[in-house]
């Protein structure tokens, strides 16, 4: 009798664990459907994948080995050092920024207008170019959880923007491609540059594929007259979900008949640049990635010192840091990557802008060298 009354407890046990097994397996199940995360390429832009150079093995591979973590790194001394990193990861203070007119006159000039992190728009041509949008407060797929963005960082809203004539997305990762922000954007803009595979994505969402135009690197599209979009290398990853590299990750070069632009989204220190230098440059000015950085993951994200040799190996007359005030997505101070790149920067002699958040520089006239970001530990 004892024995049987052991065995069913035995019984109930295990069937309470499978059930509750099961439970969250379809509740992970049911939270990956929402639109937010994407979907993976298929039908024609599959195909059209399955011929690409830079596409092995079942996924997109980077010009050279790229292992996301450093090989003596665990994930268990990633989440041990994530509850002891420095305190400063936050600003002390609400940033501060300048609430320009983003629908002002067109000038006969470039002008560009930081958003913080890697959003930003430039406005060329009396052409309206917006990068990496991010208008939500957080960077993550849904809106109640996620790493939210700092005090002061987000002083725009949707409706502060202009029409869009081209949105250009260098990747898929939720810091650079918000599903609210595309969403409340899609009855103004005109045409989306993307990577291969990430127009998948877009057409998932509703998005009208003939606005959406996929690029492998090195293919070029001229979508507006007299300005022209090449994607170029980058050394990163992608993946909305738990599966990695389906879509192609890129950086871009805008060219016009008055300047040309280096897009670098998130990239690595790697060969690809002294390579895009060499057929595109000299760049009028380069956005180069300078935060998230750490010695967990060096191979993904660039090292404050080698963003100055990025712009170096560009040919670049103007370093832009971005990728950095505004999201705590990495285990350094908020401020580090900005003063560490400047300090690289003089020492180098490299001409650098650092704006306020919304503050408009002319690409032609003077440029902001504020270290506005020294005033907020005061």
């Amino acid at each position: 009798m004892i024995l049987t009354c052991l065995t069913m407890i035995k019984r109930n046990k295990m069937l309470i664990f499978l059930i509750s097994v099961s439970v969250l397996i379809l509740t992970g199940f049911l939270f990956m459907q929402q639109k937010s995360f994407g979907q993976n390429p298929q039908g024609q832009r599959l195909e059209r994948i399955l011929k690409s150079p830079n596409y092995k093995d079942g996924k997109f591979q980077n010009l050279v080995e790229t292992p996301v973590m450093a090989k003596d790194i665990s994930y268990w001394k990633l989440m041990k050092q994530m509850f002891h990193s420095e305190n400063n990861r936050i600003p002390p203070k609400s940033l501060p920024s300048i609430h320009s007119n983003l629908k002002g006159n067109v000038i006969d000039s470039t002008e560009i207008i930081w958003f913080g992190h890697s959003s930003y728009l430039i406005k060329t041509l009396g052409k309206n170019i917006l990068v990496d949008p991010v208008f939500s407060k957080r960077a993550s797929p849904v809106s109640f959880t996620g790493v939210t963005c700092f005090a002061g960082s987000s002083p725009f809203s949707i409706n502060d923007l202009p029409n869009i004539d081209v949105m250009v997305l260098t990747h898929d990762h939720y810091d650079h491609m918000d599903y609210k922000t595309i969403m409340l954007l899609q009855n103004r803009t005109q045409i989306y540059i993307v990577p291969l595979g990430v127009g998948q994505h877009l057409e998932h969402w509703g998005i009208d594929p003939k606005k959406i135009i996929e690029l492998d690197w090195w293919e070029k599209s001229e979508v507006i007259p007299g300005i022209e979009f090449t994607a170029t290398p980058a050394r990163h990853f992608s993946g909305r979900g738990f599966v990695r590299n389906k879509t192609l990750w890129a950086s871009f070069v805008v060219k016009t008949n008055k300047s040309k632009i280096f897009i670098g989204g998130d990239s690595g220190f790697g060969p690809q640049f002294k390579e895009i230098g060499e057929k595109f440059g000299p760049f009028d000015i380069a956005f180069l990635e300078s935060g998230q950085y750490n010695k967990f993951w060096p191979n993904i994200h660039s090292m404050p010192e080698e963003t100055v040799q990025e712009a170096v190996e560009l040919k670049t007359k103007v370093l832009f840091p971005v990728h950095w005030g505004k999201f705590k997505l990495s285990l350094h101070p908020w401020d580090e990557p900005i003063k560490r790149v400047i300090k690289r920067a003089d020492e180098m002699q490299v001409t650098y802008t650092t704006p306020l958040i919304g503050e408009p520089i002319i690409l032609e006239g003077n440029l902001t060298k504020s270290k506005w970001f020294e005033l907020i530990s005061e």
